[in-house]
């Protein structure tokens, strides 16, 4: 296996802890709304305050990321990434929980950018679509394994084991970044003079095709994260699934999004990472109108919604992921990506709590106005084609 094979893994590796970090939370609202007596609005700032977090910390780190090597500062990153997630793990109660996964947050929201920034700076543009879709098929990876052996392990004990487990493994990639991702250090020589944080500020808002950029990231954040953190208490609450039939819905799309993922990413690479954003994106709209309208239904028929959904949803961002990368120079690749990771997770959490507002619960336990939330969501996805048309890819 070549290096840059090896450091795709790595980064993957790095992406899949990340991500069941921020996604197990999810699916164990069922339990946790039962064990700490809250309610969907409460539940919704608890997956917001990863976000919230995330979006200061990317939002500062965009003022440093360009100033040090790449593997350095990820080093000193997941360091921290790890101690949040002992936080989470040792919880006993709900503000304490609240403050872990702020913690892990901040530390998460940078780890986002920097591999982005990475891929970035290693893979040229011809390759970059497969590369994209090697890493972020971690996601996949996350939903078949990851997310439903934590759940699995939370039915068989309580919600702390999956944390507990998260954190060994943060410890084990800390030594994978220090063995096989090396110094990055190309981009430190490219800009002598180093801006200060307004300079890296207006860098940005004054380039208008970035800022396109991160308007797209925010419309497919608001497209996507006001469905997702209720997908699972929903599932329970009013589709009838038990909560260990959430893993379910997990491995199912999860497993096709394993062979879909750098499937999209060649397809990206072949005819045009437009093209295939748009196709998957009018795609996205049939399972999100299917999903938050169901009623009790058939385990095998939500299954075949829910895979469409995880399939379709991570086929648009692979070519997205490429798009918004491409928008920036490799000298402050890492400061955009920042600002835009910042910009993102701000949204999602917005996203969440927004939709928290919306949804009720009725007194028999099931929520209500989801179906308003998926027209809302609908909206905002179809806003993304247009967007990403404007544009530009320059590096």
């Amino acid at each position: 296996m070549n290096k840059e094979k090896v450091l795709l893994w790595t980064l993957a590796a790095i992406n899949f802890i990340h991500i069941v970090d921020f996604m197990i939370l999810m699916p164990l609202g069922p339990q946790l709304m039962r064990l700490f007596e809250i309610g969907p609005s409460e539940f919704s700032l608890l997956v917001s305050s990863y976000t919230f977090s995330a979006g200061a910390s990317s939002f500062f780190g965009a003022f440093v990321l360009d100033r040090f090597d790449r593997k350095k500062i990820l080093l000193w990153v997941y360091v921290g990434f790890t101690i949040g997630t002992l936080g989470c793990a040792l919880s006993p109660n709900y503000p304490i929980l609240l403050l872990a996964r702020v913690v892990s947050g901040i530390f998460g929201g940078l780890t986002s950018a920097l591999i982005l920034a990475i891929i970035g700076d290693v893979i040229p543009d011809e390759r970059r679509g497969r590369a994209m879709g090697l890493v972020m098929s971690a996601f996949s990876f996350a939903s078949v394994m990851g997310v439903p052996l934590g759940l699995f392990l939370a039915s068989l004990s309580d919600w702390h084991t999956p944390f507990y487990i998260l954190s060994l493994l943060s410890v084990v990639s800390l030594g994978m970044i220090f063995r096989f991702i090396p110094s990055i250090t190309d981009h430190l020589g490219k800009e002598i003079k180093r801006p200060h944080p307004f300079e890296v500020i207006t860098r940005v808002t004054s380039n208008s095709n970035q800022m396109k950029a991160i308007t797209l990231s925010i419309m497919m954040m608001f497209g996507q994260f006001m469905i997702i953190p209720f997908l699972s208490p929903y599932n329970v609450a009013n589709v009838g699934f038990t909560e260990m039939q959430l893993t379910y819905v997990y491995i199912a799309g999860g497993a096709f999004t394993i062979f879909t993922s750098p499937w999209v990413g060649k397809l990206a690479d072949k005819h045009g990472k437009l093209k295939i954003f748009t196709i998957f994106m009018v795609l996205n709209l049939i399972p999100i109108a299917i999903i938050t309208h169901l009623g009790v239904t058939p385990v095998i028929l939500v299954l075949m919604v829910t895979t469409l959904f995880f399939v379709i949803s991570n086929g648009r961002y692979v070519p997205a992921a490429a798009i918004i990368t491409g928008t920036a120079n490799p000298e402050n690749r890492g400061s955009f990506l920042s600002f835009n990771s910042a910009v993102q997770q701000l949204a999602a959490g917005f996203a969440s709590l927004i939709a928290g507002l919306i949804i009720g619960e009725s007194a028999s336990g099931q929520l209500t106005n989801f179906n308003w939330v998926g027209y809302l969501a609908i909206f905002f996805s179809i806003l993304c084609i247009p967007l990403a048309k404007r544009v530009k890819v320059v590096s």
